[in-house]
This record gives structure tokens, C-alpha cells and sequence, in this order.
């Protein structure tokens, strides 16, 4: 018997199934669903007026602590009322970190706020790490009048003001 165009058409069941598995595909979902998972976190940054933060910095270390390729920072929501500078660098590690004191290159992100503003923003960035993680991080920002006599005591909040990693 020779096959017929009728013959070869799948039924509807076999069309759902068919329609279904293209969909999760396209979707990025797949069979392999844990891959395409991703962690969202969301916090909140105080930033003076005037002033730069550092909202995220990311080292190319991989969690067994060696070396990796270089994180990649993707911006997916920009702020509304200031800018981010990305800046890639050498830096070492805190001693608290879980590689310690360790000679390595970031990426990070600093926002600005546009001159005269205060009041609330935010920005959305994605991360993908060393280990090919990604990472949501939702920051929400409140920009706050500066104060005349500004001078911070700490390094490390000194450092987190300025664009230097």
C-alpha cells in the first residue's frame, strides 16, 4: 500500500503534543527546565545627590575560586533619573569573602543620579557569573539630598562612592 497524505497526518493529540514541545522550546524552557532557572534578588541603596555608588561588582572567580571568564552585567530596566557607569578591574578581594584576599578582575556598576534630583529610582541588571549563573538583581534606589558636610569615616563606603572598583 502506498502511503497517502491522509495516512501521514498526524491526528489531533499528536498535533497538541507537537504545538506544546515547540512552544516550551521556543521558550527556553525545555527538557533541561533547570538550566534556564534564575535567582532574583531585590535590595535597596541609599545614594547622595551628586554623588556616585557602586550598586554591583562581580569578580571573574569561579566558586571553587579559581579563575573564570569575565562576569557579564546586562542592564534589562535602565533608571529613569540618572545614568550607571560600568567599569571593569583588578582588585583583591575582601578578607571576608569566601575566596579571600585574593588577586582577581571585576565588573561592576555605579549609578549617578541626574543633577538636582532626589527621590526614588531603580534598576534592573542581570549578572552571569564565572560558573554561568545568572543572576536578577532588582535595586531600588533612594537618592537623598546631600548634606553639607559630607565626609565619610568609613573606607569602604568611601570607595563605594566613587567609580574606582
Amino acid at each position: 500500500m502506498t502511503p497517502t497524505i491522509s495516512t501521514l497526518r498526524p491526528g489531533p493529540a499528536a498535533t497538541r503534543v507537537l504545538v506544546l514541545a515547540a512552544a516550551l522550546g521556543m521558550s527556553g524552557i525545555g527538557l533541561a527546565g533547570t538550566a534556564a532557572a534564575q535567582t532574583t534578588v531585590t535590595r535597596s541603596e541609599t545614594v547622595p545627590a551628586g554623588k556616585s555608588a557602586r550598586l554591583v561588582i562581580v569578580p571573574n572567580l569561579k566558586k571553587d575560586c579559581s579563575t573564570g571568564p569575565m562576569p557579564e552585567i546586562r542592564v534589562t530596566t535602565p533608571p529613569k533619573f540618572g545614568s550607571l557607569i560600568t567599569k571593569g578591574g583588578k582588585l583583591k578581594t575582601p578578607a571576608k569573602y569566601r575566596c579571600p584576599n585574593k588577586d582577581t578582575e571585576a565588573q561592576a556598576i555605579f549609578y549617578q543620579a541626574n543633577a538636582g534630583y532626589t527621590g526614588p529610582d531603580a534598576v534592573v541588571v542581570e549578572v552571569k557569573n564565572s560558573d554561568g549563573e545568572i543572576e536578577k538583581r532588582d535595586i531600588r534606589i533612594t537618592v537623598e539630598a546631600g548634606k553639607g558636610n559630607d565626609k565619610p569615616d568609613d573606607k569602604a563606603r568611601e570607595k563605594k562612592d566613587t567609580t574606582d572598583l
